[in-house]
């Protein structure tokens, strides 16, 4: 492009164009032809160092020979150009060339500085003004920087305003800043150059939002809540809270601690770390005492004015079983009647147990096996029942355990006994041990004595136990009773109002009733039965033909006469019984009289040798006949014996013998009646005996009518039935012998058993009973052994018993102690 200045010659070009651009036609502006321009040497002389521009020689063209950078030629100045010179030569001529650099938009803006950094208060207020760098570009004119943008954000505008030389940005604050929401703003400016197409420099604006205590700690929760375990040990952690400032700083450092306005002790029992906020056990726990508890916790910062922020924690005591349950009895009826019904209530028991939910929730039970149960009336309120028969004479007093037991995990227990007492009603009739009380009493005893005394027990109480006594009325029986009889109402002792003889009147049966003093009084009786008991107050008495004592009787024997000869046969009874009426017979006789012997229980008088020559012809005999009583009684009968030489004569002195055995005589007759009545009683006896060891009964008035029988010392046995007892006396010489019945009391006790021998003398078997003992065991009702001593058949030194076992040893018959039915 040319321009045509004075003196000069101006051209133009843009930088940066490509080398060997033409920029003009030197030789054609100069206005040289193709032979003038090589005749006057046309040529280009550069003042710089480098040379940008050439000319064609061929052509005359200007054109470009080296890069052209405007910022390097013309740095920081808006007009640039280089200028050189053409010169000619035959003749010299100088000619001025000025080539304009043209700019184009090879540069964009720049910042000095790649981030600008600004630090801005959060308490800035809204329209202060912060300035920003200049952006710088080597372009001029309109390729300069032309405008600043600033990116979008929520705090700051960009504010521009031109200068001389350039434009200006400032930022503007159009929000209040807030470091805890952005503590860090990222900008950034935009500078444009007005170049086609435009290019832009960028500068990172960071601004720093400087903090001010403006924020309180936050927590993060408002409420916490921990559950712990009572009994906890000190120094377990429960919970940790935690608190957060967006401060920084002093104004973001957190202390924590409780706020205890009312003082209260439970919160003493937890601790905190004041800079971790970790909240830890410091005190006993007791979920019964509390089962919460409500701490407020501070969180304060550090800043110069510090501010603080609270928050709940709930801290839950959790249940521990241990606590056993509590068992009170809130009312009690102490006394129960024994017929009180079903159901009754007897007692309100209250049962507690401090412990929560299944620790707290109780099962109550009674532990013994009695007559009550316990019922649920309402929650943990129960009532003790009746809940079966009761019976005072059985248990008159319960102690009832009540078992309560939690449902725990391990379950806890405990028990309370509650004594309840059962009342008395009449119920129970008054009771005698046995129904029939056998009295034994002796004859001629003292009137007025008490012979027994009666005891009735009734297993009720007071008033229902007091027992009456009363004789039956059994009319016409009655007087007799009564005239005999005194029954004392209160003490139970009967009393004898007569003095008793045996031999007349030997029992006596009433009956007694006991009745209590309830309503109504109940009442029950027994029969009593009094047994008269003989004493030896009888002597015996000697039967005819022969006299007692004082008169003498003769009875005559054969010179002849065998060893073993009848000579004469005493008898004699008793009016008394049992052994009282027991008789025995003795000789009393001068010393040396060998010559005749007596059966000691017959009577029998018989020879003990043969006659001789020195032999007297009478023999006086006294004879003793001796009860068994104690003491005993006796009575004597004088025999003289005379020894005749004419048997004949005996026939007409003998007015005791009896006829021969072939006549049957009635005393024949009565002797086989007793045989066979002895040995049908006998063996009905021992059937008796064997029923009664098969079923045992106890005892009746009836077992006094069982037979007995009574052995004497010789062997003979004595039969009696409970009413009268008679003793049956026989020898084997059934021609010179009598049958002798006497009464005979109750069997006794301890028999005198007695084997005799052929020297007529007895050995004792077992001792006879004194006379206390015998009354003592006939008073039990006992009976003895029996044992029977049989002489071989034919033995002329010792009677034989008319009622004989069997040959050879002794045979012993035992009757029960106590006979029945």
């Amino acid at each position: 492009m040319l321009r045509s200045y004075a003196a000069q010659l101006s051209y133009s070009v843009s930088e940066e164009v490509d080398k060997g651009t033409v920029v003009g036609n030197l030789a054609k502006d100069l206005q040289l032809n193709v032979d003038a321009q090589e005749k006057r040497d046309l040529r280009v002389v550069s003042g710089n160092s480098r040379k940008y521009f050439d000319m064609d020689f061929k052509t005359g063209a200007l054109y470009v020979c080296d890069r052209i950078d405007r910022e390097e030629l013309c740095p920081n100045t808006d007009k640039c150009s280089l200028n050189f010179e053409a010169i000619l030569t035959n003749p010299m001529h100088l000619h001025r060339i000025e080539v304009q650099i043209i700019d184009i938009n090879d540069n964009a803006p720049s910042f000095r500085e790649n981030e600008k950094v600004l630090n801005i208060s959060e308490s800035s207020f809204t329209g202060e003004r912060y300035l920003l760098p200049i952006a710088n570009d080597a372009d001029r004119g309109s390729n300069s920087v032309k405008s600043y943008k600033l990116s979008p954000n929520d705090y700051f505008s960009l504010d521009v305003s031109g200068g001389q030389h350039s434009e200006s940005g400032e930022l503007v604050l159009q929000k209040s800043l807030d470091r805890e929401r952005q503590s860090v703003i990222k900008l950034t400016l935009t500078a444009v150059d007005g170049g086609k197409p435009p290019r832009s420099g960028t500068l990172q604006i960071t601004v720093n939002v400087q903090d001010v205590n403006d924020n309180i700690p936050v927590f993060d929760r408002p409420l916490y809540k921990a559950t712990v375990v009572e009994n906890t040990p000190r120094g377990a952690p429960v919970i940790s809270v935690h608190a957060r400032d967006l401060d920084e700083g002093p104004n973001g450092e957190i202390q924590y601690s409780f706020i205890n306005q009312d003082n209260d002790n439970d919160v003493d029992k937890f601790d905190i770390d004041p800079t971790t906020g970790e909240i830890t056990v410091n005190g006993e726990l007791d979920h019964e005492r509390n089962s919460a508890v409500e701490i407020r916790v501070q969180a304060k910062d550090k800043g110069q004015n510090p501010r603080a922020s609270l928050c709940k924690v709930l801290v839950e005591i959790a249940d521990v079983n241990d606590n056993p349950p509590e068992i009170s009895v809130t009312s009690l009826v102490n006394v129960v009647r024994e017929d009180a019904a079903a159901d009754t209530m007897v007692g309100l028991i209250t049962v507690k147990d401090h412990d929560a939910d299944k620790n707290g929730a109780v099962q109550v039970k009674i532990v013994d096996s009695v007559p009550f149960t316990i019922k649920n009336t309402y929650k943990n309120h129960y009532s003790l029942v009746v809940d079966g028969s009761l019976d005072r004479e059985v248990i008159s007093q319960y102690n009832i355990t009540i078992l309560a037991t939690d449902e725990g995990l391990p379950p806890l227990s405990s028990t309370s006994v509650i004594t309840v007492h059962v009342s008395d009603v009449n119920d129970n009739a008054p009771r005698f041990k046995e129904p029939v009380i056998n009295i034994f009493v002796r004859e001629n005893s003292a009137v007025g004595a008490v012979i027994h005394t009666m005891t009735a027990e009734d297993p009720d109480d007071d008033e229902n136990a007091k027992v009456t006594y009363s004789v039956m009325n059994n009319n016409h029986k009655n007087n007799v009773i009564a005239s005999a009889f005194n029954v004392h109402s209160e003490t139970g002792d009967i009393i004898s109002l007569q003095s008793f003889n045996f031999e007349e009147m030997k029992t006596f049966q009433f009956k007694v009733q006991a009745t209590d003093s309830g309503v109504p009084p109940l009442s029950s009786n027994v029969t009593v039965n009094v047994f008269i008991l003989d004493e030896n107050d009888n002597s015996p008495s000697i039967l005819a033909p022969y006299s007692e004592h004082g008169s003498v009787n003769s009875e005559n024997i054969p010179y002849s006469a065998e060893a073993g000869y009848f000579v004469a046969k005493i008898r004699a009874v008793d009016a008394d019984s049992g052994y009282n009426a027991l008789l025995s017979y003795h000789l009393s006789e001068p010393k040396g009289n060998n010559l005749f012997r007596i059966g000691t229980s017959t009577g029998e008088i018989r020879t003990k040798r043969r006659m001789s020559d020195n032999d007297l012809k009478t023999h006086p005999l006294v004879l003793l006949i001796s009860d068994n009583g104690d003491p005993s009684l006796s009575a004597t009968v004088s025999i003289d014996v005379v020894v005749v030489e004419n048997t004949a004569d005996i026939q007409t002195q003998f007015r005791h013998v009896p006829m021969k055995e072939d006549s049957f005589s009635d005393l024949n007759l009565y002797l086989l009646i007793a045989i066979v009545s002895v040995s049908v009683v006998f063996l009905l006896s021992l059937i008796s005996l064997i029923a009664v060891r098969c079923h045992k009964t106890d005892g009746s008035f009836s077992r006094y009518s069982a037979p007995m029988i009574t052995t004497h010392p010789d062997g003979s046995w004595s039969y009696s039935k409970s009413t009268q007892q008679y003793d049956v006396c026989f020898s084997s010489d059934t021609l010179k012998s009598d049958m002798v019945v006497f009464p005979a009391q109750f069997p006794p006790v301890d028999g005198e058993l007695i084997s005799i021998n052929g020297g007529d003398t007895y050995t004792r078997t077992q001792t006879l009973p004194n006379k206390e003992k015998k009354e003592q065991q006939l008073q039990e009702g006992l009976s003895v052994p029996i044992e029977v001593s049989a002489a071989p058949l034919g033995s002329a030194l010792s009677p034989a018993p008319a009622l004989r076992l069997g040959r050879g040893p002794q045979h012993r018959v035992s009757i029960p102690d106590k006979p029945k039915g």
